[in-house]
């Protein structure tokens, strides 16, 4: 046993840091349980070095801890007391070869050859930042910082933020919720795809809200898409001008009532206070309050330049000046205005840009998705080609076939037909996108409905039907709505497929309405409970026309257009039809008396017409079953559907 005040260097095995204690870098407390190995000394050179260790130290040219021989003996028990006690040995390292190795391959290890790597810093943590493309969108500050137009749109943002004042920097509050804040990038395109400018908005995360602390109510009014066909029906009939604005930060002028915290934006902390958090004053993008804000706010201002909100859609405002009348139609921060006085309208748009920070965009041209063109005769086309060619290419389906119709005629598919599909997603995304694109394709309604039926569980056999839909779109993915002057009438189409649903044999409701020739509003819609006849099926679909009508009536009412005679509906049942005079039947159908006293009570009034059309003029048939290609194809045409040149062609022989 050699003495305790024998020593000896051993040079580190790894390195060590700033974190490590005297304690743990001598080891004289852990490493020895007997007592006697307590009383081990330190050298005092070593004693005195190595608490002050700041860096990692290389093992070959460096000794940062001493033990002693007992210590030794425990680590490294193959080391005999007579080894360590010799002095000629030079190299402690050299001793610290597995003793048990039998195997014959000859390693460093065993030919005592010891080559340390040497690890920079830098190499440590280094990272290699993808580089933007000059038409990419970055998905974090970080990457975004690389760009300089990105950082000059991120600093116009910024200085938005300021003039309208949304915060206000302030110590972090305890027991609130902070909410954090992220940039989203995003570029801006003209129609023909070419990019307009660099969008950088800083949103607040909005999902980290608790309703009742920090929030309240956040539902927002919306527009129907029945009001702006509507709306675009009355300016190509009275040949009005269209004009669009597009508020700046719309969501920044809304007034919060609830007192929220958010982190500052990320890249642009204070330098003096980095721990502040922000105080928001104003609404922010991302906050669940944040439309309902600004709608407020907006809606608030109107009534002072003298507008009036619809009682039938929020979002419609009128004003009246003399006989000349003023149209606002308010979707998030996407205005349009149509009046019979351009001058009026030029004061409405003066007004409200003296108040909020916004951009005339000259006549109507994209809105919405929705592209806008123009013909000689006033008459207006509506078509959404640009969002069409966009769904394609997320399909993956630019150079698929064309096909003649969206659906098989007489096609019905079960709900448990087919293989279920791994992973639905790209299924239930491109139904829903087909969604949207029947605001001007209401030869779609019928089909986008019925795949829609199987969001739940879709199987192969339905993401056919989709592919059917997008291959249909491929060979008309120009076609849009033309609206043109015509007579001043409502006539609506209804029909009903009687039990045509496989599932759970309900019948299908379709039906349209006209304005002129204007078709303004349709649907195709599954009946919610099973008919019990054919007679009982129409009669639905009679009466949910005429709900449609009454509430068109109304909108038109508060814009103080007087129709010169009662709406029309043609139905192709002579039963239903007979429902709605003749009480003899009321009997027959004593669970439907809601809907019969409704259609009745309108009919005995004359605010409401219904004729009969026989089944080849039924252009409602689109939206309760699948036609063949002839008969769909002259419904579509009936309804003033097709490309730009077939729209003015038309328009050319009606006047002709």
């Amino acid at each position: 046993m050699p003495s305790q005040s024998t020593s000896i260097r051993v040079p580190l095995l790894f390195p060590v840091t700033t974190s490590a204690t005297p304690n743990s870098v001598q080891g004289s407390d852990n490493l020895a349980s007997d007592p006697a190995a307590s009383a081990h000394s330190i050298s005092p050179d070593t004693a005195d070095t190595s608490p002050s260790i700041s860096h990692a130290v290389s093992p070959s040219d460096s000794i940062a801890s001493v033990l002693n021989a007992h210590q030794l003996q425990v680590l490294v028990p193959a080391i005999s007391a007579s080894a360590v006690n010799s002095s000629s040995v030079s190299d402690i390292s050299a001793l610290f070869v597995p003793s048990g190795n039998t195997h014959p391959m000859q390693t460093r290890a065993k030919s005592g050859i010891s080559k340390l790597k040497p690890f920079s810093d830098y190499q440590c943590y280094h990272t290699t930042i993808p580089v933007i493309a000059a038409d990419g969108e970055p998905s974090s500050y970080r990457i975004a910082a690389q760009s300089p137009a990105w950082v000059k749109a991120m600093h116009k943002e910024l200085e938005a933020l300021q003039m309208q004042g949304t915060w206000s920097l302030v110590p972090c509050p305890s027991q609130k919720n902070i909410v954090g804040s992220k940039w989203i990038y995003k570029i801006k395109r003209n129609v023909d795809g070419s990019i307009a400018r660099y969008k950088a908005r800083l949103v607040a995360q909005g999902f980290s809200q608790q309703q009742g602390l920090d929030f309240s109510e956040t539902f927002s009014p919306v527009v129907r898409h029945t009001t702006v066909r509507l709306i675009l029906s009355l300016a190509a009939m009275n040949k009005w001008s269209l004009r669009q604005l597009d508020v700046k930060n719309a969501f920044l002028h809304g007034d919060l009532e609830e007192e929220v915290y958010m982190r500052q934006p990320p890249g642009f902390e204070d330098s003096q206070h980095p721990e502040f958090v922000c105080r928001l004053a104003k609404s922010l993008y991302g906050l669940k309050q944040a439309p309902r804000a600004w709608n407020a706010k907006f809606t608030g201002y109107l009534p002072a330049l003298g507008f009036k909100s619809s009682h039938s859609d929020p979002s419609l405002f009128v004003k009246h000046e003399g006989s000349d009348i003023v149209i606002l139609l308010l979707y998030v921060d996407d205005i349009i205005l149509i009046g019979s006085s351009p001058q009026l309208v030029q004061t409405v748009i003066d007004d409200l840009g003296a108040v909020f920070d916004m951009k005339d965009m000259a006549k109507l041209a994209y809105f919405l998705g929705l592209q806008v063109s123009y013909d000689s005769t006033g008459g207006i086309f509506v078509h959404q080609t640009k969002y069409a060619q966009e769904l394609l290419n997320k399909a993956g389906m630019t150079n698929c076939k064309a096909c003649p119709t969206p659906c098989k005629p007489h096609n019905q598919v079960l709900r448990t037909e087919g293989q279920p599909l791994t992973d639905p997603t790209l299924y239930r995304s491109l139904v829903g996108a087909l969604q949207y694109l029947t605001f001007t394709r209401p030869d779609l309604s019928y089909s986008v409905n019925t795949v829609c039926q199987y969001m739940t569980t879709p199987t192969e056999a339905h993401f056919d039907l989709v592919k059917r839909i997008l291959r249909y779109i491929q060979g008309t993915i120009q076609y849009g709505i033309h609206f043109t002057t015509g007579p001043w009438h409502l006539q609506a189409y209804s029909d009903a497929d009687w039990a045509g649903d496989l599932n759970t044999r309900r019948s299908t409701t379709g039906f349209v309405i006209f304005l002129g020739n204007n078709p303004i509003s349709w649907q195709s819609k599954k009946q919610g409970s099973v008919s019990r006849s054919s007679t009982e099926a129409e009669y639905r679909a009679l009466a949910n026309t005429a709900a449609d009508l009454a509430w068109i009536r109304q909108v038109l009412l508060d814009l103080k257009v007087c129709l010169p005679e009662p709406p029309t509906i043609s139905c192709d049942n002579l039963s239903a039809l007979a429902l709605s005079s003749n009480p003899i039947y009321h009997s027959r159908i004593k669970h439907l008396d809601i809907d019969f006293h409704f259609v009745r009570e309108r009919v005995q009034r004359n605010d409401l017409t219904v004729q009969y059309i026989p089944i080849e003029e039924q252009l409602a048939d689109v939206f309760t079953k699948g036609l063949h290609s002839p008969v769909f194809l002259s419904h579509c045409a009936n309804m003033r559907l097709g490309n730009l040149e077939l729209g003015l062609r038309g328009n050319d022989n009606s006047n002709s």
